[in-house]
């Protein structure tokens, strides 16, 4: 089900668009005192985690933490639209500091999905007053995201009479986000009967919250080792009172949190763009501002724009499900996660080029948003993690519904385009199809275990659903007659260009390079699929570059040569 497929009346998790905007304004002022351009980056050059501020945007003036904190325990119920603006925006300012804000918002969901209720109006209590920042404590220096194979050990320690009244921890945990300066954190570790939470106290003995890491970005992050050593929790800090259940609380999250990064790396990107731009309508190069160069325009700045539009689009679509109710879409969170932090890294090196010399200087910023945006496509899972999880469950999606799957977003966009024939429609439904088959394909060739062509299918599928998405966002924008309508179906078919072109080269490569197939499959393949196709996607895409460009620069029409 997708966000524009949900009936009117669903009821939504989440704050009302007013108070939504509230909470947004709220960050946006934080720029003009708390967090201003020159603090930011002091905070950069001299690797400053600021606590008091955080802490500051925590306390009774600001209370930024009651966003996703549930209303019965003293917070405001903020729903996944809720909290992706609010941490993208935060984003926009220093990824650091929004880095450490997740923090927070991580560390409690442990709590939040498995905890007691006595637990919860304890420790969300605790962090819904402001007094507490808190940690979440999973990767270890060997396991990484492989939480299958940690090595911190919780062993149950028992009164006379048997019962269990606290357990020892014994192990270390690597590149935790505000691991040095966190109140309290929680603390994934084995207990005889499997991975287990618990919630370590900061001055507990044995805990050691080790020296800050020195890093590439997000420099106003704390990321520190943490060290446990005998190590004594007692029993009711085991997080929902039955061990075991870790790895199903860490997993029922991963589509929520991965969505929050895809989030923080959206806003991360645009903040990247909202200084290149201004910058090429003020740089004047051979007689005319760069905005009028379309070896500029086109190049380094309309790509970006149109992928963060589609993945800020696929972002809404994914926050509006889960606010409409919708369990497992850790698939989903994947795709964003993996889509938008390959685009916003992308933006941000292409910004950096764009400001050519002044790009690579501090003061511009553009360089310090790269530093700090690369970290996105590594944590809360790698993207050559994302995409193995992609092409795995999306291949076993596909066979299992026997195709319906992906036929079905092809349907999807094939209605669309009667709707709105110039919004690229048809030829994401083109591509849906042409990976359904590729899919199969691969199946019956036995080609599931070449990672490889494993890969190159998950970016074909972040693609297509990231484009349907999109296709959906746009059809919206017609239907309420917006004054976004028009940049956003040339958006739409620049998007959907780039879908097809990777259609068409995600199956040579495939059907051409695995040796697996001879020249008859592929011609048959082209044939069913209508493959060929894909080519008429470039129809006219450099004058929709133009008509984004334009939008973008507020040119006059034809100002592009």
């Amino acid at each position: 089900m997708s966000a524009f497929e949900i009936q009117e009346g669903v009821e939504l998790k989440g704050l009302d668009e007013e108070s939504r905007q509230m909470v947004v304004d709220t960050v946006r002022q934080l720029r003009k005192r708390l967090l201003t351009k020159e603090k930011i980056l002091e905070y950069d050059k001299k690797e400053i985690f600021p606590e008091d501020a955080i802490r500051e945007m925590l306390g009774p003036e600001i209370g930024l933490q009651l966003l996703f904190i549930p209303e019965a325990y003293g917070g405001m119920d903020g729903g996944a639209r809720d909290c992706h603006e609010v941490i993208s925006e935060m984003s926009k300012i220093c990824l650091g500091v929004g880095t450490a804000f997740f923090a927070i918002q991580l560390g409690a969901d442990p709590i939040l999905v498995g905890a007691t209720e006595e637990q919860k109006e304890k420790w969300l209590g605790a962090i819904a007053e402001g007094s507490s920042l808190v940690a979440y404590a999973v990767t270890e220096p060997n396991a990484g995201s492989n939480l299958a194979a940690l090595k911190t050990r919780a062993e149950p320690v028992k009164d006379d009479a048997g019962n269990i009244t606290g357990y020892n921890i014994n192990g270390n945990k690597q590149f935790i986000s505000t691991g040095g300066y966190a109140d309290f954190i929680t603390l994934l570790a084995n207990t005889p009967e499997g991975p287990s939470f618990f919630i370590v106290e900061k001055g507990t003995p044995g805990f050691v919250q080790g020296k800050s890491e020195e890093k590439h970005g997000i420099r106003a992050s704390n990321t520190s080792p943490l060290s446990f050593t005998d190590v004594f929790v007692p029993a009711e800090n085991l997080i929902g009172m039955v061990p075991g259940q870790g790895l199903k609380q860490a997993n029922s999250v991963f589509g929520y949190t991965r969505l929050m990064v895809a989030s923080m790396a959206l806003g991360a990107g645009k903040a990247a763009l909202e200084i290149a731009v201004p910058y090429a309508k003020e740089r004047i190069q051979f007689g005319a501002p760069l905005s009028e160069k379309q070896g500029y325009t086109h190049k380094l700045i309309v790509p970006n724009i149109v992928n963060l539009a589609a993945a800020e689009a696929y972002i809404e679509e994914t926050a509006f499900r889960l606010d409409a109710g919708e369990h497992e879409l850790q698939v989903e969170g994947s795709i964003a996660k993996y889509f938008a932090t390959e685009a916003a890294n992308k933006a941000a090196d292409d910004c950096i080029q764009a400001l050519g010399g002044y790009g690579y200087i501090s003061e511009y910023e553009v360089e310090k948003i790269k530093r700090d945006v690369r970290i996105t496509s590594i944590y809360e899972g790698t993207s050559e993690i994302q995409q193995n999880i992609i092409s795995t469950f999306r291949w076993k999606k596909t066979r299992k519904t026997k195709g319906q799957y992906y036929n079905s977003i092809a349907s999807a966009m094939n209605k669309l385009e009667l709707e709105s024939n110039d919004a690229g429609c048809r030829y994401y439904g083109l591509a849906a199809k042409t990976l359904n088959e590729l899919i199969n394909q691969v199946h019956d060739k036995k080609l599931i275990k070449q990672q490889y062509i494993m890969f190159a299918l998950a970016d074909l599928a972040a693609c297509v659903e990231v484009g349907a998405a999109m296709a959906g966002k746009t059809l919206s924008l017609i239907r309420k007659n917006s004054d976004q309508a028009q940049k956003y179906k040339a958006m739409s078919r620049i998007f959907a260009n780039k879908t097809a072109e990777l259609a068409a080269n995600t199956t040579m490569r495939i059907l051409t390079g695995s040796g697996a197939f001879s020249p008859d499959d592929l011609s048959d393949f082209m044939d069913a699929t209508s493959c060929d196709e894909l080519t008429m996607s470039y129809l006219n895409i450099i004058k929709d570059m133009d008509i984004v460009a334009d939008s973008i620069f507020e040119r006059q029409p034809c100002q592009n040569k």
